[in-house]
Order: C-alpha cells, then sequence, then structure tokens
C-alpha cells in the first residue's frame, strides 16, 4: 500500500490548471510582481437541503503543494503556448515556498470560513488556485453527502456502492475515501482498499444468479467458494422464493459448520419485502442471517424505510452518493485578502461584485461550545484577535515544509464523527435545518466598512 501511495504523490500535477492561471502568473513575473499575498480557500453558500460542510481533500491538496514542478514535457509544451523564456526558466525552478493554515480534515465548516489559507508569492499562491479548488470541491461534496447518509441510516451500516457511476478513475478513489471519512464501514472500490485501506465489500451481480440453470444452484456455488462470508442476491426472479432458496443454502451451510452472512434485496418494496425475508429466515432458525438493501438509494429513501420499519440491516449505496446526485458541486471559491504594500507590510483586500463579495484581510475561525461540548456558534475573525472559542486553523505548512503531522485516514474519520456528533441534532435535519450561527467580529466589521468605502472612492468614484 505504501508503495502505490508513493506513486501517487509522485505524479506531477503543475499542469492540472487552468490557462489563465499561467497566462495571470506570466504577467506577475513579467511586471516583476513576487511580492507575498494571502489566499482564502471558502465555501461562499450551502446547496439546497444542506446545513454544514464536512471538510475532506486537505492531504492530497497538502501533497500536490510539496511537489509541484515543471519537467521539460511541461516546458516544452507551455514553450508552443506562446510563454516566454524568461517565464519557462523561472517555471524550472520553480517550487512551493508558501506558508499554509488549514482546518483539520474531517472538521464540520459553514459557508464563508476559511477551510485553506495560504500566504506565498503571489505567482505561487496564484499557480496552485485550480487543483486545490478541484480537490476541496470533490472531496468535501462528498464527504458532505456521505455524511448525510450515514446519519440517516441510525447506527446501520453504510457501503459506497457507486464506482461504475462515478465520473473517472481519479473520482472514484476520492469518493472511496470521502465517504470512508463521513462514516461509511467501507466500499466496493478494491483499488481503493489497496491504496487507503479502506475495507472492502461485495456481493455478487443478478449475471452470476443468471448464468445458472436455477437460482438454488448459483447460491450453492457462491457460497461453496466463500462458506463463512457469503451475501446472496435474492431478487433476480422473486423476492420470497429467492429468500427460501436461500434460507435453504444457509441450513446446508449450519450441517457443514459454516454461517450464510446476508442477503440482498435490489428492488421492488424494500419495507415490505424486508419483513417478508425476515420472517423467513427466523421461522428457519436463523437470525444471525443480515438482510442488506441496495438499489438507488439516498438519505431520504433510507430516513423513510426506517421510519416505515423495514428490516434491513445495511445499505448499499451508489449512484446518488457517488455522484452526489442532488447537489454534484459546490460554491468553492479561492480569493485574495491581502496583498504586501510599498512599506512592506500586508493591507487587507476584498471584493464588492454583487452577491459575491468577500472578506478582507488574514483571518481566524473561533468555535464556541456549550458546557455539554456541542457546538453553539462560529465566529470570523481576524487573526490578532482574542476571540472566545476554540480557533480552528492551525499551521500545516511552513515556507514550503510540512510542519505537521498528517493524521491517518482512521484518525481523519474519527475526527468527523466526533464532529458530526458534537453539531446538535437540529443542524442533522435532511430538510428544513436552521441556520447554524456564524458571526463576524466586530473589529472583521469594522475593516469591511473601512475597505468598501475606500474602495468605492478609489475604484468607482475616481476612477483614473
Amino acid at each position: 500500500m505504501n508503495n502505490f501511495l508513493d506513486s501517487l504523490k509522485q505524479e506531477n500535477m503543475s499542469l492540472f490548471t487552468d490557462f489563465y492561471e499561467l497566462t495571470m502568473c506570466a504577467s506577475y513575473f513579467d511586471n516583476n510582481n513576487f511580492e507575498p499575498a494571502t489566499f482564502d480557500l471558502f465555501i461562499r453558500r450551502l446547496p439546497e437541503n444542506r446545513s454544514y460542510f464536512l471538510f475532506a481533500g486537505l492531504e492530497q491538496s497538502l501533497q500536490y503543494l510539496q511537489t509541484i514542478h515543471f519537467s521539460e514535457e511541461h516546458l516544452d509544451y507551455l514553450k508552443n503556448q506562446g510563454f516566454g523564456a524568461d517565464f519557462l526558466d523561472y517555471l524550472a525552478g520553480f517550487s512551493f515556498s508558501g506558508d499554509v493554515w488549514a482546518i483539520p480534515e474531517g472538521t464540520v465548516a459553514f459557508p464563508n470560513e476559511p477551510l485553506i489559507r495560504i500566504t506565498a508569492p503571489i505567482i505561487e499562491a496564484q499557480l496552485v488556485e485550480t487543483f486545490l479548488l478541484n480537490t476541496v470541491n470533490l472531496q468535501t461534496m462528498m464527504a458532505t453527502k456521505a455524511s448525510r447518509i450515514v446519519h440517516a441510516a441510525k447506527g446501520k451500516s453504510i457501503i459506497e456502492f457507486g464506482l461504475r457511476r462515478e465520473h473517472g478513475i481519479d473520482a472514484g478513489m476520492k469518493v472511496a475515501r470521502s465517504s470512508y471519512i463521513a462514516g461509511c464501514q467501507g466500499s466496493s472500490n478494491v483499488l481503493a482498499g489497496l491504496a487507503y485501506g479502506i475495507p472492502v465489500f461485495g456481493t455478487m451481480a443478478h449475471s452470476f444468479v443468471m448464468s445458472y440453470p436455477k437460482e438454488i444452484d448459483a447460491f450453492r456455488a457462491f457460497s461453496k467458494t466463500f462458506p463463512n462470508n457469503s451475501t446472496l442476491l435474492i431478487d433476480t426472479y422473486n423476492d420470497i422464493a429467492g429468500a427460501e432458496k436461500a434460507a435453504a443454502v444457509a441450513k446446508e451451510l449450519e450441517a457443514k459448520g459454516f454461517r450464510l452472512g446476508g442477503v440482498r434485496l435490489d428492488s421492488g418494496d424494500l419495507t415490505k419485502t424486508s419483513k417478508q425475508v425476515r420472517k423467513i429466515l427466523d421461522e428457519q432458525g436463523l437470525e444471525y442471517v443480515k438482510i442488506f438493501a441496495s438499489g438507488d438509494l439516498d438519505e431520504y429513501q433510507i430516513s423513510q424505510l426506517l421510519k416505515d420499519e423495514a428490516r434491513i440491516d445495511a445499505f448499499g449505496v451508489g449512484t446518488k452518493m457517488g455522484t452526489s446526485a442532488d447537489r454534484p458541486y459546490l460554491d468553492v471559491i479561492y480569493k485574495l485578502c491581502e496583498t504586501m504594500n510599498p512599506e512592506e507590510t500586508f493591507s487587507p483586500i476584498m471584493k464588492l461584485s454583487k452577491d459575491k463579495n468577500t472578506l478582507p484581510g488574514r483571518k481566524q475561525v473561533f468555535r464556541s461550545k456549550s458546557k455539554d461540548g456541542f457546538y453553539q456558534k462560529d465566529t470570523i475573525a481576524l487573526t490578532e484577535e482574542k476571540i472566545e472559542g476554540d480557533p480552528l486553523l492551525s499551521k500545516v505548512m511552513d515556507r514550503g515544509k510540512l510542519s505537521y503531522k498528517l493524521p491517518s485516514l482512521l484518525e481523519i474519520r474519527c475526527s468527523a464523527q466526533e464532529n458530526i456528533f458534537k453539531l446538535p441534532a437540529p443542524y442533522k435535519e435532511l430538510t428544513n435545518a436552521p441556520t447554524y450561527p456564524v458571526e463576524l467580529s466586530l473589529k472583521l466589521q469594522d475593516l469591511i466598512k473601512t475597505l468598501k468605502s475606500q474602495l468605492t472612492q478609489n475604484e468607482i468614484l475616481h476612477k483614473s
């Protein structure tokens, strides 16, 4: 597994960027602009029926920042795109040398809160924008969706089953990772199991059942191969008949000292059928055989199944989780918040675009908790302020070098579970959840007012 992860880290992703990042950087270079600047990565607003985000993607972001460089092949390609020789010479020696602050992966977060903050020479900070946005958008979106599904299951196991519908190899790997962080028990993705140590699960397909003359022959063949670890798919022809055959095979296994693991339902009225199947199994003394359900499930359907008292022990969730079907993107943003002035001190800056204004200055997020440890409110403040609550962002890179120990995937998963637990129940409602309170400090509010006035005078009223 370590060799596979090492190969991922060594992959050179320097051209995984939008063309305009490079053109801006070339102009910075041409105009001798190497001054440091600070950018915030944040999510502007919550999608419909979302009340929080579960942050993921930091580890891959840091791996990228540590390894970004330009090969001869890359430089030859950029030369053919019209970039000048001096700029290409600069890129030949490029490496990221900035400071990075971030909230930990697995942290619950809310709109406009900085998730990652980068201070670096402006060319470096600008160039890494696209990769960071792409990585955080996908993994945070998927972790958030998966956490909602896990919460809806009320302690019953969720297996991520969406690989065949996910958007390519990279997405398939990151969905497995993000969903595991969010609390899924495991994934069907075997490569993710190798790469990340995620438990892998699988049952059988209808094609396996259909390849045998009789359904019970397929069940016997599969359980012969996996006598202590079989889940039989029973809805190919008829759920009830399939359940009766599965019960017969389970008794045959018992006689040989083995146990059938479970049966799987993949279609039809899952509530009604699961109750019927449970009765068939229990009447044969097979209370230990689990009922596993799949078939275009999401958090809303799972919640309703449990309200209807479906006799289902675990769920396989594929397409709707693996593509975040109801909201397949987040409004993730990477914006400049301070630049260095001629006096070599940092000056806050902000964007005034309608409905897209940004928060100026270098900021920290402080989280207040109740006496019993549940989250009460967040405050976005300037870094020099002393605000009640725990600061969420910590330094993770110092002058281009990793400055903290990357947690294991299991540690991130445990942190995510703790974060979700500490978020009060009303904010985890699947629909119509209240808005979690996020405030701006008074000092930050004053800075916003001052900057708006200055920018209006300098950039709007006085245009020359």
